[in-house]
């Protein structure tokens, strides 16, 4: 859509229109060029606006990620819960929590920028909203991991669930290096053996926490 299509907007529902553009513009970029490389300026060009446009609707482009992760964090818990409904045993409950972080790379971006950055150029109302859904999913999964058949109680199911997602955070940046890293490994085999697949390294970190947190009580 035009810049200008966009300034004839006044009704409701195309102010929403041009919200939703705005986050389709910056979902996009990032799954794209990764979260860290995208500008505001980058999102309206991208939305059709003009960048002081797009501060009618966000302050900052943190603003932005903040939605988009609220969103991925709700997406995520919603397909996370469906499937613990049919879980068997610790095993299932790690492969549910960790295969669908794998299957959701923008996510797993997000988690890694939302300490760092995203968190740091917000205003209170925009990281409290993103905040309740976050503490929202993750005690309804805490609940969920509690009444499969895990030995795990609603708490250690708490901490379960904030560590799969925190670890994901921490661990999708090192298995998905920058091209300059990636030219690097290249270059050298032995230095890129060092560097951990998502995945299994995912999972094998939370199974070591969901069969040690009982040993912990």
């Amino acid at each position: 859509m035009t810049q200008q299509g966009f300034l004839r907007a006044r009704r409701p529902e195309h102010k929403r229109q041009r919200r939703e553009a705005i986050l389709d513009a910056a979902r996009e970029l990032a799954m794209r060029d990764g979260v860290r490389a995208v500008s505001l300026g980058g999102v309206a060009a991208a939305a059709g606006l003009a960048k002081s446009n797009v501060g009618r609707y966000f302050g900052t482009r943190e603003e932005i990620y903040l939605e988009l992760a609220a969103e991925a964090w709700q997406d995520w818990g919603d397909e996370v819960g469906e499937r613990l409904r049919d879980a068997g045993d610790v095993e299932d409950i790690v492969a549910t929590l960790t295969e669908t972080l794998a299957a959701r790379p923008l996510m797993c971006d997000l988690l890694g920028n939302i300490s760092t950055s995203l968190e740091h150029n917000v205003s209170v109302e925009s990281a409290r909203s993103c905040k309740r859904v976050v503490l929202r999913v993750i005690a309804d999964l805490a609940a969920r991991v509690a009444a499969a058949p895990s030995g795990l109680t609603e708490s250690e199911g708490f901490e379960l669930v904030g560590m799969v997602t925190m670890t994901a955070g921490l661990l999708y940046p090192v298995s998905n290096p920058p091209p300059v890293i990636r030219e690097l490994y290249a270059q050298d085999p032995a230095m890129a053996a060092a560097c951990p697949p998502f995945l299994p390294t995912l999972k094998r970190m939370v199974t070591a926490v969901a069969l040690g947190l009982p040993e912990l009580r």
